[in-house]
């Protein structure tokens, strides 16, 4: 199994199926060549799935924790312009999906586990700040972030992708977590 849904590349706004091309960039060359040597295990009969794993939101780790000190300290809030798309799964979905998948023999290749309901990174923050009832105004400055980190930046956290689940959803995978309203109840 090979993760991350970063395989996409850069897309702005396009909603991205396991069908969908790959724009050339690092994440994408990394994740090229995570599935590209797990592929080999075909050649021996074995069954490959490679998983496209979106951000995923849990209390345990990640990027998520990060986040939760900043705002209960009141100082969370959008990244860059807020625009970019985040694709996410809740992890008690991860884990569901990754077990379904393994289940289910008639699945194969490509399967992007993000939740069905992508949110752009203002409305993560919103939703955020929302539910731990502190605010989500300081946006932290693009200009900023391609200082620090260069093209990283651009790739990692002011870019996104727009990541939908149709090959799981198209074989019978039920969410529990569709919004991230319900996975943040949940969680928080």
């Amino acid at each position: 199994m090979a993760r991350r849904s970063g395989w996409y590349g850069l897309w702005q706004d396009q909603p991205l199926t396991e069908s969908a091309k790959a724009h050339a960039c690092f994440n994408h060359q990394l994740c090229e060549a995570w599935e590209k040597a797990a592929s080999k295990a075909a050649e021996y009969g074995v069954r490959v799935i490679y998983l496209r794993i979106g951000l995923v939101v849990g209390t345990e780790g990640g990027f998520l924790t990060r986040m939760l000190t900043l705002f209960e300290f009141g100082l969370g809030g959008p990244i860059g312009s807020g625009k970019q798309w985040m694709s996410w799964i809740e992890r008690d979905d991860l884990i569901r999906l990754i077990a379904y998948a393994l289940e289910k023999v008639d699945i194969a290749g490509q399967i992007n586990a993000t939740a069905p309901i992508p949110v752009t990174n203002e409305k993560f923050t919103e939703e955020l700040g929302r539910r731990l009832q502190r605010p989500a105004v300081f946006r932290i400055p693009a200009a900023l972030l391609r200082r620090v980190a260069g093209d990283f930046a651009e790739e990692l956290l002011l870019g996104g992708q727009r990541v939908i689940p149709n090959k799981a959803l198209s074989s019978g995978f039920v969410f529990r977590h569709e919004t991230l309203r319900s996975a943040f109840q949940a969680i928080l």
